[in-house]
């Protein structure tokens, strides 16, 4: 029976944890845990014996893949994976998968939580605006961008979506526009939502030309990758325009300057929440153990990252 680690400095929560262990049986594998370990030597020795390993935001990378001789498969409880280095996983012959969509309901209504936050000036008594026929431009049109334009739908806003793998007439919905640029979303939507991967294409991608360019009273919402802004173009955008408002579940790390120059048009969670409901937690921890599972004895890997 092939062994499974559980290794997370920020746990999954007991009841799925309990689930793991419960159902590992079932499964024909065998679960540990390493939960809050507070060093690398922890780890590392817990790696040595296991052909499969689940994380959260845990970093594994060279370094900890060398601890583990006998490690098969790496399954990362969430969507973003930029935790685990996938190319050198690669080059060892480890498999690396995500479990996308586990926390899609969340994300999204945590978008739509600190959006009307922003719109109703967080809630100070000033006057703000409703969102009601305002337009959004949804960046990153997978699981939780399409979660997103639904919600939009049903606050009565117009809807655009822009990804590099979508194509005209493949949004799913006639009501949700084709947007064919990033430059074309921002310069015509009120509201943007950025639901994209930090990559070598994105890091950094969103600056002071396309803040600029957006509408009267913009909101920008970031629930994916702090590392997608530009935090000087930002923090530049942010000056010369007072109607300009950036609220993350990821704050940048010029976060206490910019709350203290722009404190009315910006907004950061204290960490980030995107997942922290029980059920984004449970749903993604029951299907990286499914999927670490099905491939130490089937190897079939559906959600690959790192063909």
């Amino acid at each position: 029976m092939k062994k499974i680690l559980v290794a997370t400095e920020k746990p999954f929560s007991k009841e799925t944890t309990n689930y793991m262990l419960e159902t590992a049986k079932s499964l024909n594998v065998e679960v540990v845990l390493l939960e809050k370990y507070s060093s690398k030597e922890e780890l590392y020795d817990a790696l040595k014996d296991v052909e499969g390993l689940i994380v959260r935001s845990d970093k594994i990378g060279a370094q900890e893949m060398d601890k583990a001789p006998k490690l098969e498969v790496i399954v990362r409880g969430g969507a973003g994976y930029d935790n685990i280095d996938c190319e050198y996983a690669k080059q060892k012959g480890i498999v690396v998968m995500n479990t996308p969509g586990q926390n899609a309901n969340a994300v999204a209504e945590l978008t739509f939580g600190l959006l009307l936050m922003m719109t109703r000036k967080k809630y100070s008594g000033n006057q703000g605006f409703e969102i009601s026929g305002k337009s959004l431009g949804i960046l990153g049109f997978g699981n939780i961008g399409r979660r997103i334009a639904n919600y939009a739908l049903g606050f009565n806003m117009e809807v655009a979506a822009c990804d590099i793998f979508l194509k005209p007439g493949e949004t799913g919905n006639d009501k949700v526009a084709y947007c064919a640029t990033v430059k074309e979303l921002f310069a015509n939507n009120q509201v943007i939502s950025l639901n994209i991967p930090a990559t070598k294409d994105t890091i950094n991608s969103i600056g002071y030309d396309l803040l600029m360019s957006m509408p009267k009273n913009a909101v920008v919402i970031n629930t994916a990758r702090k590392e997608v802004i530009h935090e000087e173009e930002l923090a530049k955008a942010l000056s010369e325009r007072t109607d300009l408002h950036y609220v993350a579940d990821i704050a940048p790390s010029n976060a206490q300057e910019l709350l203290e120059e722009y404190g009315k048009q910006v907004f950061f969670t204290a960490k980030k929440l995107g997942a922290q409901t029980e059920e984004a937690n449970f749903n993604a921890g029951k299907a990286a153990l499914n999927q670490s599972a099905k491939y130490l004895n089937e190897k079939v890997a559906d959600f690959q990252v790192n063909k």
